[in-house]
C-alpha cells in the first residue's frame, strides 16, 4: 500500500518543493508525495530548481499549490518545513502523524548569485539528511 505525505511551507516555492522531490527520490515511488503552501507564491524558485538539478533531480515541472486543495485528503504524514507554516496551517485531521522540521528559507538570503545558490544547496542538503534520518529511524523501529 502506498503511503501519502504532504510537505507544507508558506510560499511553496523552495523548501517544500525541494522536500517533495527529495522524498520521492529517497523512497523510490513507495510514497505519494505532495507539497503546498499557506500563501503560495505561484512559482518554484529558479535556484531551488537549479540546486535540485545539481543533485540529479528535476523539479522544473513542479508548481506552487495552496494547502486548501489538500484539506480533506488523508495523509500518513504531514511535515511542515518552516515555522510560519507550523503556526498558521490548519490541523490536518486526516494526518496519521504530523512533524515539524524547520529549515532556513534560502529565498531570503541576500548576496551574489553564488551566495544565494549556496544557501539553496545548504538547505537542500539539510532536508535530504533529515529525510534519510527519519526514514532510517522509521524503518529500523518497524523492523525491531
Amino acid at each position: 500500500m502506498t503511503r501519502r505525505l504532504l510537505v507544507l511551507c508558506t510560499g511553496n516555492s523552495a523548501r517544500s518543493q525541494m522536500a517533495e522531490g527529495l522524498w520521492k527520490a529517497e523512497t523510490d515511488g513507495d510514497w505519494e508525495v505532495y507539497s503546498a503552501g499557506s500563501s503560495p507564491v505561484g512559482f518554484v524558485h529558479p535556484l531551488a530548481i537549479q540546486s535540485m538539478s545539481e543533485a540529479g533531480l528535476d523539479i522544473s515541472n513542479y508548481h506552487s499549490k495552496h494547502l486548501d486543495q489538500f484539506l480533506h485528503d488523508s495523509f500518513d504524514l504531514v511535515v511542515t518545513v518552516c515555522d510560519n507554516a507550523a503556526q498558521h496551517c490548519p490541523v490536518f485531521s486526516g494526518a496519521k502523524q504530523t512533524l515539524h522540521w524547520p529549515f532556513p528559507d534560502p529565498a531570503e538570503v541576500q548576496g551574489t548569485q553564488e551566495e544565494r545558490l549556496a544557501a539553496f544547496r545548504s538547505t537542500r542538503d539539510q532536508i535530504v539528511t533529515r529525510i534519510k534520518t527519519h526514514l532510517l529511524d522509521h524503518f529500523s523501529a518497524n523492523e525491531a
